[in-house]
């Protein structure tokens, strides 16, 4: 292939690659178009030249991608009359495996990587070697380490900046050609290259987020008179149990009713809190002015009726051990406990911080958002 064949190629990918921009996500596929620079070992005798290749991949985790890959170079042999002007050109199939530090979330993330596949080399100059043992079309073995850095410009496009060194079991370059050319050829049958990449990632599959909860509000009684004969706080109107005794919890119409203060919409980070961290605000789940609003609703409650006792009970998502999952429960139900009595709820009032790791959803492990609601804490009201 020429190296405007390849350039077009490249270009291709780039073009057809942005029609598909989506968050990437865990279990999520993308594609990931890359351009670079091949520096060449220097035993090769070939320039350095444009490097190409695209990769399809996939989130297996949080930390970690798949990528399935394919890459091709041209490049020109270098001070060699008798090869002069003609292309050296190298094709690669193969898979490579990316972690990536930080968290879930986090616009720059550093990755390391490594990989395996298979190098196939061809030289346009074969001509000058039919019959001195070349094979023109064989593949070798080949391996890749490196590392790099992915910065993600939205939560569906990113951008991956990536340097890696290649070894193949090249035996096509030069050592199977043959003495009888006049040339001083040694024969080698492994080569390092080094190669610089930038290249973009659009992931497929991201689902709508859902739609946020209307807060619910009680519509005030209606304004009857203003008696209240068993002093329970309900107009005698709108009283059905007049006779209630004293301090007794009561519902708008005045009877016994069970307190409940929910604290659904009150979700953690993955992976959050750490230990040791106690403040709760760099732990909650974007955007975390939601959760605090709902957790200084439930402190206004508990004020509101003194007379109740709470039990807090952590829950997290399925990722991890079961071992890790039930301390990460515990400390998000502690850091709950720990907001509320710094903001003034006694702390005899909390029966009990229990944590229940993944053992408890209340929505599928499987996507993105069902695992954000399971990543929660729940408040049970026990009533006098």
């Amino acid at each position: 292939m020429k190296r405007n064949a390849l350039s077009a190629l490249i270009a291709l990918a780039l073009v057809g690659g942005s029609a598909a921009v989506h968050a990437q996500d865990f279990g999520n596929w993308y594609i990931a178009p890359r351009i670079g620079a091949n520096f060449s070992d220097s035993d090769r005798m070939t320039d350095t030249s444009v490097w190409g290749g695209i990769g399809v991949g996939v989130w297996v985790n949080p930390h970690f991608a798949l990528d399935f890959e394919y890459t091709m170079n041209n490049a020109e042999f270098e001070n060699d009359a008798w090869r002069a002007h003609h292309e050296w050109e190298s094709v690669g199939l193969g898979v490579s495996g990316r972690w990536f530090f930080g968290d879930e979330g986090a616009q720059w993330r550093p990755y390391v990587m490594a990989g395996i596949g298979a190098l196939r080399h061809a030289a346009y100059s074969g001509y000058l070697l039919e019959g001195k043992g070349y094979d023109a079309h064989g593949w070798d073995p080949m391996a890749t380490v490196g590392g790099g850095i992915q910065y993600n410009l939205s939560e569906n496009v990113a951008i991956r900046g990536e340097l890696a060194a290649r070894w193949d079991r090249d035996n096509n370059t030069r050592g199977n050609l043959s003495d009888s050319l006049g040339y001083n050829i040694s024969h080698k049958t492994g080569y390092v290259d080094g190669i610089a990449s930038v290249g973009l990632v659009y992931s497929f599959g991201h689902a709508a987020p859902p739609a946020a909860e209307p807060a619910v509000t009680t519509p005030p009684p209606p304004d009857c008179h203003s008696l209240d004969d068993d002093h329970d706080g309900v107009n005698n109107c709108d009283d059905r149990c007049a006779d209630t005794p004293a301090g007794t919890i009561v519902g708008p119409d005045g009877c016994p009713q069970k307190v409940v203060i929910d604290l659904r919409g009150v979700n953690f980070k993955f992976d959050r809190p750490k230990k040791g961290e106690h403040n709760i605000e760099p732990t909650l789940a974007v955007p975390t002015a939601d959760s605090i609003a709902i957790l200084d609703q439930a402190i206004d409650a508990l004020n509101r009726y003194p007379e109740i006792k709470v039990e807090l009970d952590g829950h997290t998502d399925s990722i991890g051990t079961d071992e890790y999952n039930q301390g990460l429960s515990e400390r998000r139900a502690q850091i709950v406990a720990d907001y509320l009595t710094s903001h003034g709820i006694d702390a005899s009032r909390i029966t009990a911080v229990k944590g229940f790791g993944e053992s408890q959803p209340i929505d599928t492990n499987s996507t993105k958002e069902g695992r954000a609601r399971n990543r929660r804490t729940e408040l049970k009201v026990e009533n006098p």
